[in-house]
């Protein structure tokens, strides 16, 4: 028997190595173990040493007697040696335990040190066993090199001209060449030897080894080939270990010939929408697609998979490029109506300047084909300033999840498509990122796709940006990044789903990066020879994605050329016979193109009911009971801070003396509102406190950490919610977010408060682009509220001014004509300005211009250049009574 004992202590190495879980501290017990020979770790009877022999003596006399591994605990347990509480632990809980002790025993055996003529054993090599455990190191260093920086050596541009993240070094790390293996200190020899596959990668599959060679293959067609992943910056085990099955498991990325043949359908639909505009409006800008007309397929992807998880509900917002096709082919936008605009001699039959075609919206509901279910998508209209929309869709976003009670997002979400260029290089890209997980803020995650054209207009992307890739930004929130050549559909469509599944179980942010090219330059009428002559060559070139994967199905018997052609000629036939009716158009119809309508608000005209105000005062039983609350905490044992104890005793007060400041006009006001079912936001830089703290609308327990009250939430047993929350420190992407939120009802009061007045010019874009000029481009009514405090308090120069001549200047463009008086004069005169500029002298004027902003039959953005509301600052007699003034009525 001691003549076993050489060869059961190496079993106790080997039973570890091949038979380990996943646990963790089991893995790092046999990573101390197995460095030297040592004993199999023993229960406190020393029970397993026993049961090693036992089971290797009858493995010698009849290897089949231990071939079940399940029964190996009882049969111990029979011959008298208890197994330990270790092995038993690993036999029944590993989920890679070899087939059969046979095969164990063997293996072993073969490993085992030999013996010496007088039978004693050999001494074991500690060099041996030590480069037995450095190799397996080595290939786990090698298969974590690829999880990390295969993408970039992947194949991800279809010219082959630049690589897509403008570097050409290849990382030392990867096994590019032979050579390279000794980097991990390993040999060609090596190539065939099996090697223990680690927990954290898939490429396996069903098999917990692999051979070196093999394992090299796998990685290499995992993550540097049409796909390139970055992941392995996320902090979270589970979501990478997600993102590793997702795509290293083998065999993963197979298609049936139905979704094969449906992919090549929307290709078709895609490129020859692209090229019948092409033919019949040849000297038109319209922003095509040509280059990347996978996008269509993709987002066609993505809103499926997300159909099929349970969203109802799909915001998108996108730039020019393609925006057409995507209102054709995704959005299901009417092809005649969108061959109008091609027509400059038709007419508006809408008010306002209109816009051009590829800046305009939509909002349709439609059966998902694929998954029968309804789905209702709106395509937010965007200015030229290509990530202005971003903010704006997401606050839409937050606003329809908040009216369906989505609080997870499980039926409502966004999708956001970039140009490379802008992702990389507009700020407020970043500033929306940094909102995704906010709590009042948040959309559960969006997906964004970048079509990336590898130039920016003119500009080479090395000259455009710092960072390796556009994307790189996404960074920041842990989001990952799926890289792909837009020249292999079935990558795209694999991506895509994977996106949209990502998105909607970890409610998280995730960027889709498109590398493809653009076949035309910045637009139809532009040349691109002039300044990338080299790229446009190979452009020229390029065979279009359609031919390369119809010929590909064609060859394998997926289509057949008359089945692929027929495609084609259905399509073309549909352009055409939309074409004909287009022709029979009289007039444009600009509220067709609406992205976000209130049903019910207006006529079916899209006018208003009325041209009058109801009176905007309150009953004074309830301004009361707002001032009350108001001036008191409504949970109980929740200790304020003694300064807060005598701004609410001020309150008190004044309510109690029927005077008003400019904090508690707000306060009624908004209290009014939430009485009648209207939901009111007030959203900014510390507004919850008010950077004078005047206002205090969050209540802070001084003894318990992050206890807040919000006493406006305790008014009315049924009243509207109230949502007061501090923002980041963003102009731009803030109010970008408020107004994407205002469209989304006119039932809901929504202000945006800058800190100091002047800083809303950092946020002009979306002033000038979607506020002022909103309803004039695209018939969109919108009611936010800006207030921007401002005054000559001593701040100096920059905070005593919100420029409000900026704001009257854009209030109108038709100064000159003189207005005709009728009845409804006051409020029509409101209805034709762009907004609404008011300067309030008192603390009555501001409640009743809050109520009027939901009383008015219409919606109009409200900027009030108000002075800075100190608490001291002013209160108003309210005489006789608080009904004369605060209940009073005010146009």
């Amino acid at each position: 028997m001691s003549q076993l004992r050489p060869l059961l202590s190496r079993l106790g190495a080997q039973a570890v190595r091949l038979l380990a879980t996943r646990d963790i501290l089991e893995r790092s017990w046999h990573s101390r173990s197995s460095g030297s020979p040592a004993a199999f770790p023993s229960s406190p009877g020393g029970g397993s040493s026993s049961y090693m022999e036992a089971m290797y003596l009858a493995w010698l006399a009849n290897p089949q007697s231990v071939h079940k591994g399940s029964a190996d605990a009882s049969w111990a347990a029979s011959m008298g040696h208890p197994a330990s509480p270790a092995l038993s632990r690993l036999l029944l809980a590993s989920t890679r335990r070899p087939q059969s002790w046979d095969s164990f025993f063997q293996k072993a055996s073969q490993e085992a040190p030999r013996a010496t003529p007088e039978g004693r054993p050999m001494p074991s090599s500690p060099t041996t066993n030590s480069k037995l455990v450095e190799d397996h190191l080595a290939v786990q260093s090698l298969i974590r090199a690829y999880q990390i920086r295969g993408h970039h050596v992947a194949q991800l541009d279809p010219l082959g001209i630049l690589d897509a993240d403008l570097d050409s070094f290849v990382p030392f790390d990867l096994i590019t060449t032979m050579d390279k293996l000794a980097f991990y200190d390993l040999r060609e020899t090596d190539l065939d030897k099996e090697f223990q596959l680690p927990t954290t990668t898939f490429i396996g599959g069903s098999e917990s080894t692999l051979s070196l060679r093999e394992i090299i293959r796998r990685l290499e067609s995992t993550y540097c080939q049409h796909i390139g992943l970055e992941f392995m910056f996320i902090n979270d085990v589970e979501q990478c270990q997600w993102i590793r099955q997702k795509f290293e498991t083998p065999g993963v990325m197979q298609f049936s010939n139905e979704e094969k043949r449906t992919l090549l359908a929307r290709l078709v639909r895609s490129m020859r929408f692209e090229d019948f505009l092409a033919r019949k409006w040849s000297s038109e800008k319209r922003f095509g697609l040509e280059g990347c007309e996978v996008m269509i397929p993709a987002l066609k992807t993505i809103i499926d998979k997300s159909s099929e998880m349970g969203i109802e509900n799909i915001i998108l917002g996108m730039p020019h490029r393609g925006r057409l096709n995507v209102l054709a082919n995704v959005i299901r936008k009417d092809l005649e109506q969108i061959f109008c605009q091609f027509d400059p001699k038709l007419e508006a039959a809408d008010e306002g300047s209109g816009d051009v075609k590829y800046h305009l919206g939509m909002y349709h509901e439609r059966i998902n084909r694929v998954t029968n279910r309804n789905i209702t998508l709106s395509l937010v209209a965007n200015p030229s300033h290509l990530e202005a929309v971003d903010p704006v869709v997401q606050g839409k976003t937050k606003a329809e999840q908040f009216y369906r009670g989505d609080a997870q997002g499980r039926k409502v979400m966004s999708i956001l498509v970039h140009g490379d260029a802008a992702f990389a290089g507009q700020g407020v890209v970043y500033e929306t990122f940094h909102l995704s997980d906010l709590p009042s803020y948040t959309t559960n995650g969006t997906v964004h796709v970048v079509v990336n054209n590898q130039i920016g207009f003119t500009t080479d992307p090395r000259m455009a940006r710092s960072s390796p890739y556009p994307t790189d930004v996404a960074r920041v929130v842990n989001a990952p990044i799926f890289h792909v050549n837009a020249d292999d559909p079935e990558a795209v469509i694999y991506v895509c789903s994977v996106a949209a599944e990502w998105r909607n179980t970890f409610n998280k942010d995730v960027v889709v990066d498109l590398v493809c090219y653009r076949r035309r330059g910045h637009n139809e009428m532009d040349e691109p020879m002039f300044t990338q002559p080299l790229m446009y060559k190979q452009i020229h070139r390029q065979v279009p994605v359609l031919k390369k994967y119809a010929d590909k199905l064609i060859s394998e018997g997926t289509v057949t050329l008359q089945e692929f052609e027929e495609e084609i000629a259905k399509y073309d036939r549909i352009c055409e016979e939309a074409y004909g009716r287009s022709k029979d158009k009289k007039i444009l119809h600009i509220k067709h193109w609406l992205d976000s309508p209130w049903p019910g608000f207006f006529t079916v005209d899209g006018e208003p009911k009325s041209m009058t105000c109801p009176p905007t005062g309150v009953p004074e039983d309830v301004l009361t009971h707002i001032g009350t609350v108001a001036s008191s905490v409504p949970l109980e044992d929740f200790k304020i801070h003694t300064g807060l104890s005598r701004i609410l005793r001020s309150r008190a007060e004044m309510a109690q003396k029927q005077t008003v400041d400019w904090a508690l006009a707000e306060y009624m006001a908004f209290g009014s509102l939430l009485k009648e079912g209207i939901h009111v936001r007030l959203s900014g830089q510390d507004v919850e406190r008010g950077t004078f703290s005047h206002r205090h609308h969050v209540l802070h327990d001084q003894e318990v950490d992050r206890r807040t009250c919000v006493p406006m939430n305790h008014l009315w047993p049924k009243q509207a919610p109230y949502t007061v929350c501090n923002s980041s420190l963003s102009e731009y992407g803030v109010l970008g977010f408020e107004l994407g939120y205002a469209m989304a009802s006119p039932n809901a009061l929504v202000l945006w408060e800058a800190q100091f007045g002047d800083f809303h010019n950092t946020a002009q874009c979306i002033i000038d682009q979607f506020i002022s000029t909103g309803q004039a481009k695209w018939v969109r009514h919108n009611g936010i509220v800006l207030l921007l405090p401002h005054g000559m308090e001593g701040m100096g120069p920059e905070h005593s001014s919100a420029r409000p001549e900026r704001f009257l200047q854009m209030s109108n463009d038709d100064s000159d004509t003189y207005p005709v008086f009728t009845e409804d004069f006051e409020v029509s005169q409101l209805y034709d300005c762009n907004w609404i500029v008011v300067n309030c002298s008192t603390p009555a004027s501001y409640f009743h211009v809050l109520r009027r902003q939901i009383l008015l039959p219409f919606r109009k953005p409200v900027r009030w250049p108000r002075a800075c509301c100190r608490t001291s600052h002013r209160q108003q007699k309210c005489s006789p009574g608080v009904a004369e003034e605060v209940s009073g009525h005010c146009l």
